[in-house]
């Protein structure tokens, strides 16, 4: 293989909410041993999750299944109402690591719900974020999940109070389309104060277009199950170039390169940075030589508090640390 240009795409990678929630667990294991249980993946990346798991980290599919009495934490994607109800019935100690973008949109449900309105919401069925939005308020609440699903929505009537809502994960361009239909089809629909999509997606997919300007070839790193990744894969393809989603350095197909001497680099938004500094050294060892840069398109210095049952534990031990042997 010839001599390669590698051109990492700034920011990629960890989000402010990805990095509070798997800072959450580890917290969590360390102030109380294992096992802490988890419902769900509490980020969408497979090496995330194996990794937390040799720590002591178990993942259940439902609260049913964590032990009466024991601790458990939400993913960052959110949980409807009836999951916190279920966590109560089992006297489970909660640790709710819950993106605060995901939590405004609950937020925005619950308002709209007990004003009146009826709620198209932007997203993916299935998605766990989706799953636990709509459970806020099941009862006044549309999934629309592409733009030619809004010609299939409902008359409503011009006194029906409605607003949109989105999945926070989505793809900018093409949400922004459905959200044209819908405002054209409905022009008294209302919008959230600010946009839903949170800022480490927007950020990531504008990186990855600018990337595409560059190089023939764009990797995405991330799991199958991240809808963010996924999107970047969609997004890098929208802007002309050939993409692909990769787990990690060993779903590299050498096929893909081809005469490629100038490649993109870029991950989700819960995938760790360990697995870029992976790909690299794949190309490094299967390549005549290498050349690294970054092309940053915007600088993140987001951070949010970790959850406060977290912040109090760490704030006793800070108080009155353990004796030492």
């Amino acid at each position: 293989m010839t001599e390669l240009e590698l051109i990492l795409a700034a920011p990629r990678g960890y989000c402010a909410g990805v990095d509070r929630a798997v800072e959450t667990v580890e917290q969590a294991l360390k102030l109380q041993g294992a096992p802490v249980y988890v419902r769900k993946q509490i980020v969408h990346n497979l090496h995330v999750v194996a990794d937390l798991e040799t720590r002591g980290a178990i993942f259940v599919d439902d609260v049913s299944e964590v032990p009466k009495g024991a601790t458990v934490v939400f993913s960052a994607h959110g949980v409807a109402p009836t999951v916190h109800t279920g966590a109560v019935q089992r006297s489970l100690t909660v640790i709710d690591a819950t993106c605060p973008l995901v939590t405004k949109v609950h937020n925005e449900a619950k308002r709209y719900d007990q004003a009146g309105y009826h709620m198209l919401l932007i997203g993916h069925a299935e998605h766990e974020e989706v799953v636990g939005t709509m459970g806020e308020a099941p009862d006044s609440m549309t999934l629309v999940e592409h733009v030619d699903d809004v010609a299939s929505l409902p008359e409503y009537p011009a006194d029906q109070r409605l607003a949109y809502l989105t999945q926070t994960t989505l793809s900018v361009d093409e949400t922004r389309s459905i959200i044209e239909a819908i405002t054209q089809r409905y022009p008294w629909i209302e919008s959230p104060e600010k946009g839903d999509i949170c800022y480490a997606t927007s950020n990531r997919q504008a990186a990855v277009k600018e990337l595409a300007k560059l190089t023939e070839l764009v990797l995405v790193i991330g799991s199958v199950n991240s809808s963010n990744s996924c999107r970047l894969v969609e997004v890098a393809r929208d802007a002309g170039v050939d993409s692909y989603l990769i787990e990690d350095a060993t779903k590299i197909d050498r096929n893909w390169i081809g005469d490629s001497t100038k490649i993109g680099i870029t991950s989700g938004a819960s995938a760790p940075e360990r697995l870029v500094l992976g790909v690299i050294e794949w190309f490094r060892e299967h390549s005549d030589g290498i050349t690294v840069s970054e092309l940053e398109t915007v600088h993140e210095d987001v951070s949010f508090h970790l959850p406060r049952p977290i912040r109090r534990a760490l704030a006793v031990v800070a108080v009155d640390p353990p004796a030492s042997n």
